[in-house]
């Protein structure tokens, strides 16, 4: 074979193997903007952290974080750890084609777009955000209910972070018009495993980020 024969050789050979990493890819990419779209069977929970009828679970991740907590002066003249409503971080993955794949970051931010369940007065430091790694869009989201872990069947792990019911206070659509975190109406955060505060002594103004793992189902209207 000569020279002019192996390069063709080499690039049919590159073609190929890009052909298989699309048809690879594809699939992935449809099957994330499929969840966007379908209805999940949501979770049995307590009332209080059960969206009201009308309204159902469309999306679903397991998200892996940190929960901040500052040192400060306790009213009974000790230091206390206090949660830092500034530092929640996590990130959300789903399964895809047995693979991790980021579908949502969760972090504070400011309400771009408050809605009419929106305090008339913005939170100091921002609301909670959990924003589409797909399209960009947002939703921001208030605590409405909760439970302590350890209570029932869908936060069954005690000592950790109470499972919420969050309510939209704002929504954004992505830069190109996407609408997965546009539409939701309400969250759910079950399943929490850590995050809860420190039990060492601290010093005040002293800061830490303590790891947690939950699960958080997002519904819309289903109209």
């Amino acid at each position: 074979m000569n020279y002019r024969s192996k390069q063709l050789a080499g690039r049919a050979a590159q073609v190929q193997l890009l052909l298989v990493a699309v048809a690879v890819l594809v699939p992935a990419v449809a099957l994330l903007g499929d969840a966007a779209t379908q209805r999940l069977r949501p979770v049995s929970t307590p009332l209080a952290i059960t969206p009201p009828p009308g309204n159902v679970a469309f999306l679903s991740g397991h998200a892996s974080g940190t929960q901040g907590y500052t040192c400060l002066p306790a009213s009974d003249g000790t230091n206390a750890w206090t949660v830092n409503a500034a530092r929640p971080e996590a990130t959300l993955f789903t399964d895809a084609l047995g693979q991790p794949e980021q579908i949502v970051t969760h972090f504070l931010s400011l309400n771009l777009n408050p809605n009419q369940n929106a305090p008339k007065q913005p939170a100091p430091g921002g609301n909670a955000t959990w924003q589409s790694s797909t399209d960009s869009s947002r939703v921001w989201a208030t605590a409405t209910g909760h439970i302590e872990a350890g209570s029932d069947a869908s936060c069954p792990n005690k000592g950790s972070l109470p499972c919420l019911l969050l309510q939209s206070i704002g929504n954004q659509a992505g830069p190109s018009g996407g609408t997965v975190m546009e539409r939701v109406t309400y969250i759910q955060r079950l399943n929490t495993q850590g995050g809860v505060a420190p039990k060492s002594a601290c010093s005040v103004g002293q800061s830490e980020l303590v790891a947690y793992t939950a699960d958080y189902y997002f519904f819309r209207s289903a109209k």
